[in-house]
């Protein structure tokens, strides 16, 4: 929706409602089921808060989101269930969320021969399962396995959440440890997996990590803040979203998808806009 919404022209229907970043996305998955895509389905933020918001008060909320894009989000909803696409709006958890769970449920199925998460963004990367379960930037068009996710961050899917609970995530809010960047990180990681495991004393490391001593220090002071960074950055997995893999089959639009589509498709097209994020 974000990428849409600013990459794309400003579309208003005749009654002057902003609906170019909806077009956008239904497009975009019209076009994956055109490409072959048979088993479908989307997670929704039905709103932008979620559990999270009551563990640390500086996650990310719906504030700053422009009017015109955070309008859209109930009428894609609409709209993609309309187009007979399966919809999961997410309100207690985030859809980063459904999205873990639904992998983790595909993926137990024989039947499925690979579930493929389609968006490049890093919590993700922590679903991630050999060739089974992989991330597809479809803008890119490369797909991530757990070779591409250890090459790309240094560390295994498993480790992800503990990655980001030191580096921290400014898009979600939480600012990581001080001094721990991406290089360090992902050093003691590789070596000890997740924080629990790393050794209060930094000699022991055994690791080339940049000034161990003061990390070590700035961990121990922060260990339970990082134990919450990394439950903030931790995917729900066990959510119950489908009993079986058919109820994702793409079987075609409903009734009342012809209105919508009319209503998308007469929108009046105006300038580009240019105050991108």
């Amino acid at each position: 929706m974000f990428r849409h919404y600013y990459a794309l022209p400003s579309a208003k229907d005749q009654d002057g409602f902003e609906v170019a970043a909806v077009r956008g996305v239904l497009a975009s998955l019209l076009g994956m089921i055109k490409d072959g895509a048979k088993y479908i389905a989307v997670a929704t933020d039905h709103v932008i808060e979620s559990f999270r918001n009551d563990l640390w008060p500086g996650y990310k909320t719906g504030a700053g989101i422009e009017p015109a894009l955070l309008a859209q989000f109930s009428l894609l909803e609409d709209v993609l269930s309309a187009a007979g696409i399966v919809v999961w709006p997410m309100v207690e958890f985030e859809a980063d969320d459904a999205l873990a769970s639904a992998a983790a449920a595909a993926a137990c199925n024989a039947q499925v021969e690979q579930v493929i998460i389609c968006t490049p963004d890093k919590d993700l990367s922590q679903c991630v399962q050999g060739t089974r379960i992989v991330q597809l930037n479809r803008r890119s068009r490369t797909v991530v396995d757990e070779v591409g996710v250890m090459k790309k961050f240094g560390v295994a899917p498993s480790s992800i959440p503990d990655y980001l609970a030191l580096v921290g995530d400014s898009a979600d809010g939480y600012p990581g440890l001080p001094g721990w960047g991406a290089k360090s990180s992902a050093a003691v990681l590789a070596k000890y997996s997740h924080l629990e495991f790393i050794p209060k004393d930094w000699r022991e490391w055994c690791v080339n990590a940049t000034n161990a001593s003061a990390l070590a220090a700035t961990l121990s002071s922060n260990h339970d803040r990082a134990l919450l960074f990394r439950r903030l950055a931790t995917l729900q997995a066990d959510i119950a979203l489908f009993d079986d893999v058919e109820q994702l089959r793409w079987i075609g639009p409903g009734p009342f998808f012809a209105a919508l589509a009319a209503r998308l498709d007469a929108a009046i097209t105006e300038n580009k806009r240019t105050n991108s994020p």
